[in-house]
């Protein structure tokens, strides 16, 4: 199963209908010590590259923004109480929300891995 990511650093897999998100291991080390996630209500529609959610840490604020389309089907209620999942595992265990895609074809909008790796590598 692919993994897409977006020039904001989210990640996003697709998997029997269902779409689940976070953000990548690489944002999680520049936001450090994750404190807070502000997780969007089920059912909430988003829209790709739009701002669905917040993440705090001790070194900033940061909006999350949807790598697609559709519907929030599940959040990770798990953060509320242990944001730090997100430091400790974030292309993992540390997702944010599932949602039911609307348009698959939006993928082609995002990165793959390696497009990711080396869209990166530019950055430093």
């Amino acid at each position: 199963m692919e993994t897409y990511f977006t020039k904001e650093h989210e990640w996003v897999r697709v998997s029997e209908g269902v779409a689940v998100v976070g953000i990548s291991d690489h944002a999680a080390q520049l936001l450090g010590d994750v404190t807070f996630v502000e997780l969007p209500s089920p059912g909430k529609v988003v829209t790709q590259f739009r701002q669905f959610a917040a993440i705090e840490s001790v070194k900033a604020a940061s909006d999350i923004y949807a790598p697609l389309s559709g519907k929030v089907v599940a959040v990770n209620e798990t953060l509320e109480s242990a944001p730090e999942i997100v430091n400790e595992s974030p292309e993992d265990a540390g997702w944010i929300v599932r949602i039911e895609p609307s348009d698959l074809d939006e993928l082609r909008n995002l990165m793959t891995g390696a497009q990711y790796e080396e869209f990166l590598g530019g950055m430093e």
